[in-house]
């Protein structure tokens, strides 16, 4: 309901800002992992489809546990990649990241596939129940480590991250939510390596692996869902107040490229210069001081009078926001007109204007 709810308002640009769509494929491995979760820890009579052990654990289970891990490694890869490394996440970026994922992990369980059952993974048909070696177990949960591992560092390179895009409260909360998980799971499966066989146990296994992956989901987007159904309006403006104030354009040398499509904006080295100098620019020198009145970004003479604007409801210019941000997409660009609209300034002689 939360992403169907975040979907249907796509809009509010505190969620669009959210990369909605690897939030929702990370939510879609969640769902498969649960469907391999309920053959391994045998909620399930494994007879018939059901004792494919390989199938369920490596291709469901562990799959896309793996999934899980690497698209969140990649959602704060996006995020470190613009604001730290001040370069662009571009649709083809999120393409290829996409392909490593992919790659990584088929490759993976396609090499466990080919190793020997007795190695890896067998069916038992007279306890109807799936054999896991410990050196299979020691492997999955090791490269789980790593990959969160990884997720870790790159948390702590988003710590300086300082404007609307910040996630870095919520991006600790899910690393402890997951070590926390990955505790668990390690002491559950090296130590209890016949928990399937009791009830209780494997019950609180499949119910942390729920809780801990959909509190992921809540963690990632539910906090600008909350506040669009309670404080639309004051939050919406709130939050694009602090993306002006922040001064991204000084900042982290985001780009008013009209080919930033994705969820977050474009940088470039080579800086636009009407966005970098003048439209964030309110404590400028005179001669910008003519320009920023007639541009300012709210309708209110001081943009810092947080308490005033909570209060005036102006709309914001959607101007001078990274392309992927803006409701108003048929506007020129910041304070360069379009093809059109520079050819459409030219009068002919009869003083018509022409294309």
């Amino acid at each position: 309901m939360l992403l169907v709810y975040a979907w249907c308002n796509y809009n509010y640009r505190p969620i669009r800002a959210k990369n909605l769509t690897w939030t929702t494929l990370i939510y879609c491995a969640t769902v498969l992992w649960f469907i391999g979760n309920l053959v391994t820890n045998n909620h399930v009579r494994l007879v018939g489809v059901w004792s494919n052990c390989k199938l369920w654990i490596l291709w469901f289970r562990v799959l896309f546990v793996y999934v899980f891990a690497t698209m969140t490694i990649v959602r704060f890869y996006a995020l470190d990649r613009v604001f730290n490394q001040k370069k662009p996440f571009t649709r083809r970026s999120s393409l290829i990241s996409g392909a490593v994922v992919i790659v990584f992990n088929v490759t993976y369980c396609l090499v466990n596939q080919l190793i020997s059952s007795s190695l890896t993974l067998e069916y038992v048909p007279d306890l109807e129940a799936c054999k896991i070696t410990m050196a299979f177990r020691i492997a999955a949960i090791s490269i789980q480590w790593l990959l969160w591992g990884a997720c870790g560092v790159l948390i702590f390179r988003l710590r300086n991250i300082q404007s609307s895009f910040n996630e870095f409260r919520e991006s600790v909360a899910i690393f402890l939510v997951i070590i926390g998980l990955l505790t668990e799971t390690s002491v559950t499966n090296l130590y209890y390596q016949y928990y399937i066989f009791e009830k209780k146990r494997r019950i609180q296994k499949t119910y942390v692996d729920v809780v801990a992956s959909v509190l992921v989901i809540w963690l990632f987007i539910g906090y600008p869902v909350y506040k669009s159904i309670f404080d639309r309006r004051n939050y919406e403006q709130m939050w694009l107040e602090r993306l002006a104030k922040d001064g991204p354009g000084n900042t982290y040398n985001i780009n008013s490229n009209p080919q930033g499509t994705t969820a977050y904006a474009k940088m470039d080295e080579n800086l636009d210069s009407g966005f970098n100098n003048s439209h964030l620019n309110y404590e400028g020198n005179g001669i910008n001081s003519a320009y920023v009145n007639n541009h300012r970004p709210f309708g209110d003479p001081d943009p810092f009078n947080i308490e005033s604007e909570m209060s005036a409801h102006v709309p914001f210019n959607d101007n001078l926001l990274p392309m992927a941000l803006r409701n108003n997409m048929h506007n020129p660009l910041l304070n360069s007109p379009s093809l059109f609209a520079a050819s459409y300034m030219d009068s002919s002689s009869d003083g018509r204007h022409v294309l």
